[in-house]
């Protein structure tokens, strides 16, 4: 009996890795073989085979078992080649509806995603737009999307005289990376209706030139919120959801099966349903809207307010801002900035989007009792801190259950508030990328090196054994999952340092940060987020292995392929082929976007030719 219980603890559970045992009649619509399987399941790391039938895994374990009980006449085999499959990217933190925007304005990004490296690169990059674009003629507005401070020469914005030389005439809005702050030129400013006698409105700010109340061209925050709300075109719904492929086809090409759009707006809360019945979803889009604009839709109390999906959509919770960003100096910090922006005092620490603590405790409270999902974005310390009462007091008035608040960055989360994040429940999406994209501007102007160092303070929430999501918060940066992960566990800087040693993470638990663990955040792991049985057949095919390459190579890894519910919804093969660029990154990147230009182009304006087409 010893030995027979003994063979039984050993059997059962690779049989049940293998699924039910109903499974031995049903064979599988196709079986993944031939190259490294990382399951991010701790139960069982590794796997030669992967079995799938209806979208679903049936079978995980060694090929011959996988073979013996899940292969049929009809099923398919896909030989990896020796590249790697690992679970499908879940984002943690992103706003889809916005990347989209990325592929239709001109590209303000400074490099590596772009080429704006000073005011007057910047202003060529909209000159070549406008000339192959027909957004302005069409809308009449000129617009670029990235531009970052921090890296043009200048060391500061573009002023609206600057912007006057690219056009006089039309308005030129060019969007900071951070999407916090947007730089106008005058005929933006006259559109908007700001003046010098335009009062800085609440949680926002008029940036002013020297001794005058006269606006330089600088908006932040609330201030360049409204602005560009006013001054962006309506689009009808077939021009936004191309928008929205647009910004699909991009997530797929980093290996994303699961997107969220933070902070989703009126007008994008009711689009993307329409897109969703439309078919036009490839991967799983979950939506949390703006709290402070949708608290009375009743979409948030409708059918699609769920824990699954429709079509690919479905609305998660709600989304509320506390502050601003750490690259544009409008976080909220308890001590002010290492080197305050021009025209602030020495005293500058930024400011909260709301001054009265009581207000974000009632939103919070709101959010708890009608039992949705918060997600609060909190840069600075000080703002961290006020998310922190709000939470605590709305714990107090309604009672605890497993309701996962998220804390979005928390760049500047101190040592002394993570014990409290953890005691009360609230769940760290993080935002590492920062370290890569800024960490020299934070170490040099925004912080200081001693609070630039314990920026998105990983390496202590891996200390006090706690879950936390990585993102890109796209399109502030491009949604590309090989540089969240190398950030995650190199925390290099662009000139090549590395910032808080102490907070780099091991390869895996970086994985689990792209995986499993955002699948948690969004009440999803008992689907996605690993290569078990039972759970969907959502994966991403990496060139190579990320727990065997060398660590700074991991932002090299390319993803070859996207599968949503074991469906191939992205290949790099065929586009290289397509393209002629079978060997170079940087022609398929490039072919990549002009096709996709064009592509988005074509829909917007169906009846006008692009670049001479």
């Amino acid at each position: 009996m010893t030995v027979l219980r003994a063979l039984a603890r050993h059997a059962l559970p690779a049989a049940l890795a293998l699924g039910p045992l109903a499974a031995l009649a049903q064979p599988a619509d196709a079986i993944w073989s031939g190259g490294p399987i990382v399951t991010v399941d701790d139960a069982r790391p590794s796997a030669e085979a992967v079995a799938v039938r209806g979208g679903k895994i049936v079978g995980v374990g060694a090929l011959a078992d996988v073979e013996r009980r899940f292969a049929g006449p009809k099923t398919v085999r896909h030989d990896l080649k020796g590249r790697t499959l690992l679970p499908g990217f879940v984002d943690g933190h992103g706003h889809i509806t916005g990347v989209g925007i990325q592929a239709l304005v001109a590209n303000a990004l400074p490099p590596p995603d772009g080429r704006n490296d000073s005011v007057a690169a910047l202003q060529q990059t909209l000159r070549d737009w406008m000339a192959v674009s027909p957004w302005h003629r069409e809308y009449g507005l000129v617009m670029g999307f990235g531009y970052d401070d921090s890296q043009l020469k200048e060391g500061r914005p573009p002023t609206r005289e600057e912007l006057d030389e690219v056009s006089r005439n039309l308005p030129v809005i060019v969007v900071h990376q951070s999407g916090h702050l947007g730089a106008y030129n005058s005929a933006a400013l006259r559109k908007a209706g700001i003046t010098a006698d335009t009062p800085d409105p609440p949680g926002g700010a008029i940036r002013r030139k020297a001794g005058s109340r006269e606006p330089d061209g600088t908006l932040e925050e609330t201030a360049h919120i409204a602005a560009l709300m006013k001054l962006m075109p309506a689009l009808g719904e077939a021009q936004q959801i191309a928008m929205l492929k647009a910004g699909q086809e991009l997530y797929l090409r980093f290996g994303h099966t699961t997107a969220q759009d933070g902070r989703t707006s009126p007008g994008s809360l009711k689009l993307l349903p329409r897109a969703a019945a439309q078919g036009a979803l490839k991967l799983d889009v979950v939506a949390y809207p703006d709290l402070q604009m949708s608290a009375d839709d009743p979409a948030l109390k409708g059918p699609l307010h769920r824990r699954t999906y429709v079509n690919g959509f479905r609305i998660g919770g709600v989304k509320l801002n506390l502050d601003g960003s750490p690259q544009g100096k409008t976080a909220w910090l308890s001590q002010p900035f290492f080197k305050p922006p021009p025209g602030q005092p020495a005293t500058y620490a930024g400011y909260p989007t709301f001054k009265d603590d009581a207000q974000v405790a009632d939103y919070v409270t709101r959010a708890f009792r009608n039992d949705w999902q918060i997600m609060m974005h909190v840069s600075g310390d000080a703002a961290i801190e006020q998310m922190l009462k709000a939470v605590e007091a709305a714990s107090a008035k309604v009672p605890r259950k497993d309701r996962r608040p998220v804390m979005i960055h928390g760049h500047l989360l101190q040592a002394s508030q993570v014990d409290r994040v953890k005691a009360l429940g609230i769940f760290p999406s993080m935002f590492p990328m920062h370290t890569f994209y800024w960490g020299d501007w934070h170490r040099d102007s925004v912080f200081g090196p001693e609070r630039a160092a314990n920026i998105s303070p990983t390496g202590w929430l891996v200390q006090r054994g706690m879950m936390f999501s990585s993102h890109h918060d796209a399109p502030v940066v491009l949604p590309d999952t090989m540089r969240v992960l190398s950030a995650t566990v190199n925390r290099t800087t662009r000139s090549g340092q590395v910032l808080g040693p102490e907070h780099r993470v091991e390869p895996i638990v970086a994985i689990k940060a792209l995986t499993l663990w955002p699948a948690w955040q969004h009440f999803e792991e008992k689907t996605k987020g690993s290569i078990e049985v039972g759970k969907l057949a959502d994966f991403a095919i990496l060139s190579d292995n990320p727990l065997t390459v060398p660590r700074e190579s991991l932002v090299d890894l390319k993803v070859m392929e996207t599968i949503k519910a074991g469906r191939a919804v992205w290949r790099l093969d065929p586009l290289r082929k397509a393209s002629g660029c079978a060997e170079s990154a940087d022609c398929r990147d490039a072919f990549a976007m002009l096709e996709r230009r064009l592509a988005l182009y074509a829909a917007l304006s169906p009846t006008r030719p692009v670049g001479g087409r």
